[in-house]
């Protein structure tokens, strides 16, 4: 009967369209009120993907950064499932290795990668699997018979899987692109919404000529640049944050953003074109 009951469970987040789909059309197997989470679990709305995403820790989050600003990657899948449950149970019993369990109910559950990852490799896609943990869990052995799974699971499917740790997050280059994430689309933004695209571009332009080889604070250009052009305080550091994030001018991510402070950028012929897609 349990084992009925499981697989009714399994089919009926299947029949919801639990990971599932591409793009804006992936729904992850896990989502954040389904599981108690150790760190802050996070929605954010993807900008390669358009939808929603659901993290369920600090660290999931900010490797989400790091991936949204990497021009490769095309699609992120978060709490992808390792199904069929059969594959998983069996890999267990080869490993000696005793499978996940649902605590309370000693159920064998769907066990998940925390990124499913597809990116371009020259002309073609390929995709990665990616789990996130803290160094100092990998010396967890149940841990590490949990992940033994998931690498065979992986190595079955000729995915290439990893572990990535916090050593391998750079959190001040996950804070920078965070600062300036939300901006993707400005026409989106209220300071912006009743001005026309030709202006909304010449004002773009305006504001790059400014922040070009100008030994000023950003604060101040910023502050200079709404009281110049009649703009409500904050659209110039809007704009300073849709060039960020849309690469149209580059900055040096490893540092954190400091605009109180002069901040050196630098862009190129081919990124200012960009402004013109608007």
């Amino acid at each position: 009967m349990a084992k009925r009951k499981r697989i009714l469970n399994i089919n009926k987040m299947i029949k919801e369209g639990r990971g599932q789909g591409r793009g804006v059309e992936y729904k992850p197997w896990i989502k954040i009120q389904d599981v108690p989470s150790l760190g802050r679990a996070t929605r954010l709305k993807g900008i390669k993907t358009g939808r929603q995403h659901e993290f369920l820790s600090d660290m999931e989050t900010n490797y989400f950064y790091i991936l949204e600003y990497t021009e490769n990657v095309i699609d992120i899948r978060e709490q992808y499932h390792l199904l069929p449950l059969e594959d998983t149970i069996l890999i267990a019993n080869e490993l000696g290795i005793e499978h996940p369990k649902n605590p309370e109910t000693g159920e064998f559950i769907v066990m998940t990668t925390d990124f499913f990852i597809t990116m371009m490799k020259g002309k073609e896609p390929c995709e990665v699997a990616r789990t996130i943990k803290s160094k100092d869990d990998l010396i967890n052995k149940r841990i590490i018979e949990k992940f033994e799974i998931e690498r065979v699971y992986w190595k079955k499917r000729n995915i290439d899987w990893g572990i990535v740790t916090e050593n391998e997050i750079n959190k001040t280059v996950s804070h920078n692109i965070s600062f300036s994430h939300s901006y993707n689309d400005i026409r989106n933004l209220d300071c912006f919404y009743e001005i026309g695209v030709n202006e909304l571009q010449d004002l773009i332009y305006e504001f790059i000529k400014r922040i070009i080889d100008v030994n000023k604070k950003m604060r101040e250009i910023c502050n200079q640049f709404d009281n110049d052009m009649g703009l409500i305080k904050g659209s110039g550091l809007s704009i300073f944050k849709y060039l960020i994030i849309n690469r149209i001018i580059k900055i040096d991510l490893t540092k954190r953003i400091d605009i109180n402070s002069r901040i050196p950028i630098s862009i190129g012929e081919e990124a200012i074109k960009k402004v013109n897609v608007i």
